[in-house]
C-alpha cells in the first residue's frame, strides 16, 4: 500500500483493522470503543510510517483515539 496519506486512506486503514466498512466510523468517536487495541494501533503507525509520516509515534494515536484527530494529524484536513 504506497498510496499518500490522506483522509480516505487513513479512514480506509482504520476500517479495515476493525474489520468494518469506513462509513460506520464517526470522526469523533473514539476507536477503542470499536475494538482498537495497542497491537493495532501499532500496525497503523508503522504502515502510516512508511507512507511518509516519518515521524510519527504510538503516542501520537494512544493518547488521542478518533479518527477525525489522527485524520488531521496525519494530513492537515478533516475526517
Amino acid at each position: 500500500m504506497n498510496q499518500p496519506l490522506s483522509p480516505e486512506r487513513v479512514r480506509a486503514d482504520v476500517a479495515e483493522l476493525l474489520g468494518c466498512d469506513p462509513a460506520e466510523i464517526a470522526p469523533e468517536e473514539d476507536l477503542v470503543n470499536y475494538g482498537l487495541d495497542s497491537m493495532r494501533i501499532m500496525v497503523l503507525v508503522e504502515r502510516w510510517r512508511d507512507a511518509g509520516a516519518t515521524t510519527l509515534e504510538f503516542p501520537d494515536l494512544a493518547e488521542r483515539a478518533e479518527l477525525g484527530h489522527w485524520t488531521a494529524l496525519l494530513t492537515g484536513r478533516a475526517a
